[in-house]
């Protein structure tokens, strides 16, 4: 099943998404409730509400399917670390490194996107992100199978410029991360995927981006170095995750970002105002954002010098 949240007539609402439309949830209903609910709850109210009216889909602005208390970022397709870095360190292979970013820059998946103040180096990220249904702490892999809800796509834009300078600091990504992240268009349930799966354990779901109708990249989720279910029980060993947390997958290969492009030498411009990326992930929909001119704000004030006075 697919529940979406969106703006129709001045009122946000959550729903159900069928062939014809959307089809509401109760009033006050909201995605990320009907995760702690449980799914098998969720899938029964999402059956009773497929008999209300549906609202055609051009008729409502889709936001991100829920605001999730947390948003971990991680770094799990090899051929992506090889062409931003142009190599792969061995301590990529030992375990799945994530970060945080910011779970209150998220978009809708058709919402305009700014540049952020003072980038020159604007891209961005075709992803999977996978969405914790029930809290738990030091999950095994086959406990945190169990934990996904479900699975949206993600686009984690990213401003190269403002990246490389802070990573030089030995901190980050933030600055050059936390801009917009897009989310979307829907959340798709993790029963729904299922027939999708490797001998492997992996999802093959096909991954394409095109900027302005061109195709830059296009890959299999099945080349993740780890499943879904090993990064969820990474990220909460000796911790824990949370009902609504989302966990990304990090960056595809075979062009799914302009990064990966410029570090094995192409001449390929970053993005500007009126760029249009369009993501498409079998399985979970197509998501498409509209670059736009961002604000402009005055230069980030350097350090003063002072003696080091005790």
């Amino acid at each position: 099943m697919r529940f979406a949240t969106y703006l129709h007539d001045g009122v946000t609402r959550a729903g159900v998404v069928g062939d014809d439309g959307l089809h509401a949830l109760p009033d006050g209903s909201t995605v990320l409730g009907l995760i702690r609910k449980g799914l098998p709850t969720a899938l029964a109210l999402g059956t009773y509400a497929m008999r209300s009216p549906a609202v055609p889909l051009d008729a409502v602005r889709l936001l991100p399917p829920l605001n999730p208390p947390t948003v971990r970022d991680f770094v799990a397709f090899e051929e992506h670390v090889e062409g931003i870095a142009g190599g792969v360190v061995p301590e990529w292979y030992e375990a799945p490194t994530f970060y945080f970013t910011n779970p209150y820059a998220l978009v809708g998946a058709h919402d305009d996107v700014p540049v952020p103040p003072g980038s020159q180096a604007f891209d961005f990220e075709l992803e999977v992100a996978a969405v914790i249904g029930h809290d738990g702490a030091s999950l095994t892999p086959a406990e945190a199978r169990d934990a996904i809800f479900g699975y949206t796509i993600l686009n984690d834009w990213s401003a190269r410029d403002l990246q490389r300078r802070e990573m030089k600091v030995n901190l980050g990504p933030a600055k050059g991360k936390d801009s917009a992240t897009t989310l979307g268009p829907w959340l798709v349930t993790a029963d729904e995927l299922e027939p999708f799966r490797d001998a492997e354990g992996f999802l093959a779901l096909t991954m394409r981006v095109l900027v302005n109708g061109a195709e830059v990249g296009h890959d299999l989720l099945s080349n993740m170095g780890w499943p879904f279910e090993e990064l969820v029980s990474y990220a909460s060993r000796g911790t824990w995750v949370r009902i609504g947390d989302v966990l990304g997958s990090g960056t595809c290969g075979n062009g799914g970002c302009l990064a990966e492009l410029w570090g094995r030498g192409r001449d390929v411009p970053p993005l500007g105002p009126g760029d249009v990326v369009e993501m498409t992930v079998e399985g979970l929909g197509t998501i498409r954002n509209t670059v736009v001119a961002g604000v402009d704000l005055p230069p980030v004030a350097a350090a003063r010098p002072r003696k080091r006075a005790r």
